[in-house]
């Protein structure tokens, strides 16, 4: 399978690294273009390949993983998503000030499933640090849980292989309305909890 990775830095790279262990090959994208992500490509291994933002985007499968302040640029490129799985790894806040964006008291990700028409979004990885999920997800004789949520049953299915192929315990936490309260950053009760399952 091959995977979009809207995004390259610390998020993307990490998780990258996962789906690439996990038998995936990995687009991955930046504003600057394919040129720039020589270095990164390089370091990932024969897994990534570097592509444009529509290049990632294209695929079945397409991670967010940038800058909260760069999604509606980002996503504004791409005028439909025809049915593909998105993958919100997002939180409304960003360095150096830190400070959390104005959501109109929507959910973090009910305000990105505005931004990707026809897309079956599902909220993950948004509740660890991108130092803690670039860990072995194999610890403590478990697996480093991953929750996520979403209203396309289909979506959460494969998001959950992936999550399995990575070494990864999934947790789904339902719709998105109700999962993406518990993993919303800040304000929800998940996020930073770094849970191992046993068996």
């Amino acid at each position: 399978m091959t995977i979009g990775m809207l995004g390259a830095g610390a998020m993307a790279r990490a998780i990258a690294r996962h789906l690439i262990a996990g038998g995936s090959t990995v687009i991955l994208s930046n504003r600057r273009g394919p040129d720039s992500l020589a270095p990164t490509v390089a370091e990932l291994g024969p897994g990534a390949r570097a592509g444009t933002v529509e290049d990632a985007a294209a695929q079945s499968i397409v991670f967010i993983a940038i800058p909260w302040s760069q999604l509606p640029s980002t996503l504004g490129r791409i005028p439909s998503w025809n049915n593909r799985i998105v993958v919100d790894t997002t939180n409304p806040i960003e360095p150096p000030h830190y400070t959390v964006a104005d959501l109109g008291g929507r959910t973090s990700s009910e305000v990105v499933r505005d931004m990707v028409p026809g897309a079956r979004l599902v909220k993950a990885f948004n509740t660890l640090t991108p130092a803690v999920i670039a860990r072995d997800p194999r610890e403590a004789g478990g697996h480093r849980v991953i929750f996520y949520s979403g209203d396309d049953e289909d979506a959460k299915a494969q998001v959950g292989a992936l999550l399995a192929a990575c070494g990864f315990a999934g947790v789904d936490l339902g719709d998105l309305a109700t999962g993406a309260r518990l993993q919303q950053f800040p304000g929800g009760p998940l996020p930073a909890l770094n849970l191992i399952k046993l068996g």
